[in-house]
């Protein structure tokens, strides 16, 4: 029998507002996350990093699935 492959958690990331009127580094941040456009998804992987980013730019984007808020941040 051949063993079960472990799936990584896996972010459905939405982006619902422009980065345009907020600061440089929350652009930034959307760019990094490989967004930039209105209503482009992406699915990051469920990391430290990633749950930051999307922590900075909460008011931008739209986790679809588990939301940041309801993890503690460490």
């Amino acid at each position: 029998m051949t063993p079960a492959k472990k799936t990584k958690p896996v972010l459905r990331v939405r982006q619902v507002r422009s980065g345009i009127g907020f600061d440089r580094t929350q652009t930034g941040t959307l760019r990094a996350l490989g967004l930039g456009k209105l209503n482009r998804v992406r699915e990051l992987p469920d990391n430290p990093q990633v749950r930051g980013m999307l922590f900075k730019v909460r008011h931008l984007v739209q986790v679809e699935g588990e939301t940041v808020s309801e993890r503690s941040r460490a």
